[in-house]
């Protein structure tokens, strides 16, 4: 047999033999000359496949994909079986105009009275603005979109002369600003605004196209080979409401990193810790709405990248099942594991962004057969009941293998919360080969980046790439056709693991991170650094989501002994996106005394 291993037949695994397995990631940690250093020789004919040839096996993924014999078919796109309807929910229809659905989620909330809200003496210290509340401004005249436009530009411009610069906008145009705020105001004034989103205020991440803004995925080039004619259909349904778009957010290189460093923009701030990173990477957009600046903002995930800047931020990030948004005008539009998502401050934020931006491509809708999309009635009297009903789902070595214990400690007195005031009961749950589900996915996202950028490297382009994204490429570049093929076979098993839980459990719970917000180290900031540990801790709980493209939401639910951001990931069912939402709002509520304003905050609509 020599080195060969052979895996059990998916459904023949027997669960109690299933050991937990710490990750051990073995690559070096780089900045400055060392990286270059590094992305020379990595970059070089026959000394680079050695170098990433003897760091796969250091991190035995030739093992798993050349060594073993895996008995099941390759996956090469999510296959969801059939799902039973979720309960005490309001469905609507992704052919209705995206104001309509809009209308819709908006009466599954709970009732919510603004002007009480203001005057409030009841008010936890410190809370963001919601969508309502700006709403509630406009209708009654306290301020108008072109009043909060002014606001917003002034920042923004401020913010390029801040020390250490803040740069969260790439492209930004005031007068656009302006035009948009002025026709959002007319209709406040004739009184027909287009849906409880117009006036609303959103950034838009850099790898999704939004006209007349370039599209540069936050590289130096890729607007001179990629041309935006019209917006991408997310953010074209967002305008159809009434949504002002301010521009195009900061973000790690073509998404390729977890943390949003950024050498050729100046790599986004943390805004409850200037000194840290915002996570990546969608870096941009998380720092806009946790520093109060917007409501809201549109990011891509593909390995996180909603999720991780929203926890490292406090703020809420939902990836919605693979398929459920229409990727059509992004940059990463014909990968497997990619969806755009929104970013807010408070799940319902999110819920009335979602319900603007979903449907399917008419592609995915063949494909997928997905059913008809649907928000949690809130507002129900049943909604407790169904709260009640949910069982949580926890791999308890898993969800403790943490960098710091707050992380677990603080998510775990969540589950005690649910328990106590909802009634909702915690299970055990395993789930086998997750070192197996890193590997398919790095391999996956890997090969399906390296072919929609092949044409530009082979153009010349590559060497203008930063150097971190310079390495993640020489590693991609090490995958055969055959680790590709055997990657998607392991995605088929990671499915049947996941969909049995399901059978048990309405939602798996763990934290969104492995760790909180980390440094920058200053060497870091000129030339960008690799530090696959650091990466490996913030994606340590995110891949189901997307190698099985599941929907999976991030609550902010309190923070570590430093101060910074704690979030807790909910994953689901597939289409369950109705009831992540419930149990989030329902989270966020049990949390929301204990929320800490940023350091950088902006009180863009302070009516006093």
């Amino acid at each position: 047999m020599g080195n060969k291993k052979v895996m059990v037949p998916v459904e023949k695994l027997d669960l109690s033999t299933v050991k937990y397995e710490p990750e051990v990631i073995k690559a070096p940690h780089l900045t400055g000359l060392m990286l270059k250093l590094f992305v020379r020789m990595a970059e070089a004919p026959v000394i680079g496949s050695s170098i990433m040839s003897f760091l796969k096996k250091q991190n035995k993924m030739v093992e798993m994909l050349q060594n073993t014999v895996i008995p099941e078919a390759p996956m090469f796109k999510p296959e969801f079986p059939p799902q039973d309807a979720e309960p005490s929910v309001v469905t609507t229809d992704e052919e209705r105009k995206p104001e309509d659905r809009v209308e819709s989620a908006l009466k599954c909330l709970p009732h919510y009275d603004p002007p009480s809200c203001w005057s409030g003496d009841l008010l936890p210290s410190f809370r963001y603005w919601k969508i309502r509340d700006y709403a509630h401004a406009y209708r009654s005249t306290i301020v108008t979109p072109s009043m909060v436009a002014e606001k917003i530009i002034s920042v923004i411009e401020e913010c390029n002369y801040h020390k250490p610069p803040t740069p969260l906008l790439i492209s930004f145009d005031a007068e656009d600003i302006r035009k948009q705020a002025a026709a959002s105001t007319k209709r406040f004034e004739e009184g027909n605004p287009l849906s409880i989103l117009d006036g609303i205020f959103m950034a838009i991440k850099d790898d999704i196209d939004c006209y007349p803004h370039p599209s540069k995925g936050a590289t130096s080039w890729m607007h001179e080979v990629h041309s935006v004619e019209k917006d991408a259909v997310c953010v074209s349904r967002a305008r159809s409401c009434g949504v002002i778009i301010i521009g195009k957010a900061n973000m790690h290189e073509l998404g390729m990193g977890t943390t949003g460093n950024n050498p050729i923009y100046g790599t986004a701030r943390n805004p409850h810790a200037m000194e840290r990173y915002t996570g990546g990477s969608s870096s941009g957009p998380a720092a806009i709405v946790a520093s109060g600046l917007c409501s809201a903002a549109l990011g891509t995930d593909g390995g996180g990248s909603v999720r991780i800047p929203s926890s490292l931020c406090g703020v809420v990030g939902l990836k919605t099942t693979y398929g459920r948004t229409s990727m059509e005008g992004s940059l990463c539009d014909s990968g497997t594991v990619e969806i755009i998502g929104p970013i807010a401050s408070t799940v319902e934020d999110v819920i009335l962004v979602y319900a603007a931006i979903l449907g399917s491509s008419p592609q995915d809708r063949i494909c997928f057969r997905p059913p008809p999309p649907c928000f949690p009635d809130l507002s129900s009297l049943e909604n407790a009941t169904t709260l009640g009903s949910l069982r949580l789902g926890k791999y308890t070595e898993w969800f403790n293998d943490v960098h710091s214990n707050d992380i677990s400690s603080v998510c775990e007195d969540v589950l005690h919360l649910l328990s106590k005031n909802h009634g909702c009961e915690t299970i055990e749950i395993v789930i086998p080969e997750l070192n197996e589900m890193r590997t398919a996915h790095i391999v996956s996202i890997g090969s399906e980046t390296l072919c929609s950028l092949n044409p530009d490297c082979e153009d010349g382009k590559g060497v203008k790439l930063t150097y971190d994204t310079r390495t993640s490429m020489a590693f991609f570049r090490s995958f055969t056709a055959s680790d590709y093929v055997a990657a998607q076979c392991l995605r088929r098993r990671i499915m049947h693991h996941h969909m049995e839980i399901f059978k048990k459990a309405d939602v798996i719970v763990t934290p969104t991170t492995g760790m909180t917000a980390p440094k920058i180290p200053p060497s870091a900031l000129k030339d960008g650094e690799t530090d696959m540990q650091v990466t490996g801790y913030l994606m340590r709980f995110i891949l189901a989501g997307n190698l099985l493209g599941l929907p999976a939401i991030t609550v902010p639910v309190g923070y570590d002994k430093q101060g910074l951001p704690i979030g807790l990931q909910l994953i689901g069912r597939p289409w369950g996106e109705a009831t992540i939402l419930r149990l989030a709002s329902a989270i966020e509520e049990l949390c929301a005394k204990s929320r800490k304003k940023p350091a950088s905050f902006y009180d863009i609509l302070n009516i006093k």
